[in-house]
Order: C-alpha cells, then sequence, then structure tokens
C-alpha cells in the first residue's frame, strides 16, 4: 500500500485546508481564488489607509477643530510611525495566540470600527457626542514684539482623536504583516515562482489602492467634504472584510505554533553572555531537583528545532537591517503628486515584469535571488538621490547668480529657480525602480526565509523597520536643521534657498554607498552558508 504523499507528511495538526475540486487543476484553480480574494483586501485595505492619512493634516486644521500646524503635523506623524512601528505585534500574535485568518478577521473589525469613529467626528453631532463642545478661545493681547511667542491652546478633541488613530494604526499594521505572510500561504503550495509572482502582484495591487485614494479620496476631501471623503475608507474596509469573509472557505489556514520567545531569549542569553547563561541554567537545575515537574509535556517545537530556528534568525536579521537606510533615502522624497510617478512606474513596470522580464531570465536561468535584486534596488536608489542632489546644485546655481522666478502659492511669495518641474521626473522613476528590486524582493525574503512558526513576525519586524529608516531620515533633517547645520536657513522662510540640500543628498548617497557594500557582503555569506546546507541534504539524503 503506498504511503501518504509528502504534503500530507508535512501537515500541521490543525491546519485547515479548503476542499478542493476533483482533477489536476482543482487545486490551482482554488489557491488562485485564494490569492485573489488576498490581493483584493491588501488593495482596499491599503486605500483605506491613505483614505485616511493624505489629507489627516488638512482635516486637523479644519474649522472642524481649528488644530495649529505643528500639532496637526504631530499627530499625522504619530498615526503613520505607529502603523509602522506596530506591525510586529499583529504578526506575532498571529504566529503565537490567534493565527492570521483570525488575526486579519479581528483586525478589520478593529478597523471598521475605528473609521466609523473618525467618519463620526466630521458630522457636528458626532464631534458633540465624542468630544463635547469646542470651546471658544478668549481674544488675548497682540504681542509686544516679534519674537513673543504664545502657548498654544489643547487641541479640541484630541483624546478622541488620538485613540482613534492609533486604534487604526494597530489594525493597518496587524493587517499589513499578516495579511501578507498569510497570502503567501495560499501560494506555498505551488512552489517557489508562484510565491515570487503572489508578492509581485500584491505590490501592485497596494499601490493601486494608493492611486485611488490619492487621486480619488484626496479630491473629494479636498473639494467637495470629509463627510464624503472619510465615507471612502469605510466603505473600502467594510467591502475588504466581506471579501475576506465570503472567501474563508478557500484559505489555508494555519494553526498558531505557541510562542517560542523565551526559548529565543535563552538562546540569545546563551550565546552573548555564557556565563549569565550557566549561572541561570545552574539555579534553574537546582529549583528542578527540589521541584519536581509532573507536568505532561507541552506540545511545540523541539529543542533542535528552536536552535535552528534562533541560527536563521540570526542570519535574516542582519540582512534586514541594512534595508533601513535604503528606506532611509526611500522616504526621503515629498508625498506630493510628483510621487505619482513613482507609483505609476510601479504599476507599469510590476506588469512587464512578471509577464515578460521574469519569465525571459528564468527560461536562461539567469533569473536574480531574492538578495541580488535587493542590492540592485539600493544601486537605484543610491543613483535617485545622486540624480537628486546634482539637480538642486544646478538650482542653487541660478539661485547665487540671482536668476529666479517669483511664484504665489497660497498667499505665500516663493523664489524659484527658472527650471522646468520635469526635471524632477527622472529621480521619482529611479526611486520607483528601485522599490520594484528592494521592497517587493524583500517581501518574498522576509516570508520565505522565515522560520514557519516566525513568519508573521518576521514580516511584521521587515515593516517596523521601513518605519524605523523614515524617523531616522526625519531625525537627520531635524538634526542638520539645527543652528549651524546644512538645512538651517530660517531667513528663507520656506524658500530653502540659503539651505545646503545638495549636501543632504549627498550624504544619504554616502549612507547608501557603505550600507550597500555591507549588504553585498552579508548576503553574499548568507548564500553561501545556503548553498552549504543545501549540499549537505542531499548528501545526508543520499546516503539514507
Amino acid at each position: 500500500m503506498p504511503g501518504p504523499r509528502p504534503a500530507e507528511q508535512s501537515r500541521n495538526p490543525g491546519e485547515r485546508r479548503p476542499l478542493l475540486a476533483r482533477g489536476a487543476r482543482g487545486p490551482r484553480r482554488w489557491r488562485r481564488a485564494a490569492a485573489t480574494a488576498v490581493l483584493l483586501v491588501a488593495m482596499l485595505e491599503r486605500a483605506a489607509f491613505f483614505g485616511v492619512a493624505a489629507n489627516l493634516v488638512l482635516y486637523l486644521n479644519s474649522g472642524n477643530f481649528n488644530w495649529a500646524g505643528e500639532q496637526a503635523s504631530l499627530a499625522a506623524l504619530v498615526f503613520l510611525g505607529a502603523s509602522y512601528l506596530l506591525a510586529p505585534v499583529g504578526g506575532w500574535l498571529a504566529d503565537v495566540y490567534l493565527g492570521r485568518h483570525r488575526v486579519v478577521t479581528i483586525s478589520l473589525l478593529l478597523y471598521l470600527a475605528a473609521s466609523c469613529l473618525l467618519l463620526a467626528t466630521s458630522i457636528p453631532d458626532g464631534r458633540s457626542s465624542f468630544c463635547g463642545e469646542m470651546p471658544e478661545w478668549p481674544l488675548g493681547p497682540s504681542c509686544p514684539s516679534s519674537d513673543c511667542q504664545h502657548a498654544l491652546p489643547s487641541p479640541y478633541c484630541a483624546p478622541t482623536l488620538y485613540a482613534t488613530l492609533l486604534l487604526l494604526a494597530l489594525a493597518a499594521s496587524s493587517v499589513r504583516s499578516s495579511l501578507t505572510s498569510f497570502g503567501g500561504d495560499q501560494v506555498m503550495d505551488l512552489g517557489r515562482d508562484a510565491t515570487r509572482r503572489f508578492f509581485n502582484w500584491l505590490y501592485w495591487s497596494i499601490n493601486l489602492g494608493a492611486v485611488f485614494s490619492l487621486l480619488v479620496g484626496s479630491f473629494i476631501q479636498q473639494n467637495i467634504s470629509f463627510l464624503v471623503g472619510y465615507s471612502i475608507p469605510v466603505g473600502c474596509v467594510g467591502l475588504a472584510f466581506f471579501i475576506f469573509l465570503f472567501a474563508s472557505p478557500v484559505f489555508i489556514s494555519k494553526p498558531p505554533t505557541g510562542s517560542q520567545v523565551s526559548s529565543m531569549l535563552k538562546l540569545a542569553l546563551q550565546n552573548c553572555c555564557p556565563w549569565l547563561w550557566h549561572r541561570h541554567a545552574a539555579r534553574d537545575a537546582q529549583g528542578a531537583h527540589l521541584l519536581p515537574d509532573h507536568r505532561y509535556p507541552q506540545p511545540g517545537p523541539s529543542h533542535e528545532e528552536d536552535i535552528a530556528n534562533f541560527q536563521v534568525l540570526m542570519k535574516i536579521l542582519p540582512v534586514m537591517v541594512t534595508l533601513v537606510p535604503y528606506w532611509m533615502v526611500y522616504f526621503q522624497f515629498p508625498e506630493a503628486w510628483l510621487l505619482l510617478a513613482n507609483v505609476v512606474v510601479v504599476l507599469i513596470l510590476v506588469p512587464l515584469k512578471d509577464h515578460l522580464i521574469d519569465p525571459f531570465l528564468l527560461r536562461r536561468g539567469l533569473l536574480p535571488s531574492a538578495l541580488q535584486k535587493m542590492a540592485l534596488g539600493m544601486f537605484f536608489g543610491f543613483t535617485s538621490v545622486i540624480v537628486a542632489g546634482v539637480l538642486e546644485m544646478e538650482r542653487l546655481q541660478y539661485i547665487s547668480h540671482n536668476e529666479t522666478v517669483s511664484q504665489l502659492i497660497g498667499k505665500d511669495l516663493y523664489y524659484a529657480a527658472p527650471l522646468s518641474i520635469w526635471w524632477q521626473i527622472p529621480q521619482y522613476l529611479l526611486i520607483g525602480i528601485s522599490e520594484i528590486f528592494a521592497s517587493i524582493p524583500g517581501l518574498e525574503f522576509a516570508y520565505s526565509e522565515a522560520p514557519r512558526s516566525m513568519q508573521g513576525a518576521i514580516m511584521g519586524i521587515f515593516f517596523c523597520l521601513s518605519g524605523v529608516g523614515s524617523l531616522l531620515g526625519s531625525s537627520l533633517v531635524a538634526l542638520l536643521s539645527l543652528p549651524g547645520g546644512w538645512m538651517y536657513c530660517p531667513e528663507d522662510f520656506g524658500n530653502i534657498n540659503n539651505c545646503q540640500m545638495d549636501r543632504y543628498f549627498f550624504l544619504l548617497a554616502g549612507i547608501q554607498a557603505v550600507t550597500a557594500t555591507l549588504f553585498i557582503w552579508i548576503a553574499r555569506r548568507y548564500e553561501r552558508a545556503r548553498q552549504g546546507l543545501s549540499v549537505q541534504n542531499c548528501s545526508s539524503r543520499d546516503r539514507g
């Protein structure tokens, strides 16, 4: 009698698989349906996220709340930062306690509730219910001198809005980290090529959602009303929740594997501080001798599996950390309409890459690995910031020769160089190309190389580190904006004509070049170790 198939041997207890149709094409058809549902949910979630974030500062500046500019900017920064930094929380909960399907479901419900609360603050009755009446600030005496400062009043409805934004950030980060690895689970049985293609289209889908939100949602919020504009995120999240529940019968849902945090901490302590570990182990051995443990053994990874997972984790983390400077470069590009050039590049090149370039290279055995693509993405990121620095040098040359044109934007007068705005397109095209080679293979690497019991947490760490790169970039700008820094030019009143932004761009290029060299060295060691392990496993199977 023939034994079970390898797929059945490796199936986890408690893993829920869909009822597959008969025939050779049945499983593939259901896997495509499951992957398509995940892509739709990801697109709708990103549309909702950018629908909230795009005009958040304008919303808080509006007559509904009358927040000061710095107060509104701080709230937007907290929201965006939390949406990245909280990503490991959802991934860890999915791996340890709840499973990815349940985390995505709960997070979408939380997303929907928080979106409805934000929508309620856009109408007078909702604001009075959740925030109370807006206080009327008494008029104070005018400043006797130009350098006096008034203390800003406490922003109206701040507790409700901050709680809403933090709930939205937690929900968005949990959906992002858990849904990405959950989508990979749906196609993992179809091979590595299917996994690579899934992450290509996942990135395409989230950019499509961002474009819809930035073009349609932002236009409605700015030109019609925030009530109609913030109804779009609510509708997107509600539709995403319906699609996810409707597609649940065709999903592969893997159970949580239990906590490995204590095991990883013990192994880290054993490797970093052996003397402290021996003292701790001796104390545990004494306690075990005095109080024998009569409990039943708990299911979960064995000690050998913990050691193997810890070794894999220690190899993955340096690769992911060296991507942080790339995110510093990526997030320094302002979110203006020119950023759409970057998104358009992604929307055009991803299908081209998936249908033409990758199959062509794959047939000839020339398709680069995920790490090689990430290194190429760093090169394009380095090139984009060099182009930005050269253009800034050219702009400052016009300024130094007093060859400027005046531009009235709102009520403010700016003096600009007589350069066409189209000269900025190349740097956005280059950063868009770099995103395809750095971010998409980064997602594939984080999912494919992570231990199966830690995929959600590793995916969350990947997103968290991108947020760390953004914060480090902002901190670098703040540091260089101090008196004596390259970006310190208070007399320009926003014109930045006396700043030295070209040096800032070249500094970013230098940081990217150094870390890209370090990344290449780490990646080569990683691939050599992986090839050696593959050869060792093949030899073991041959001897067996």
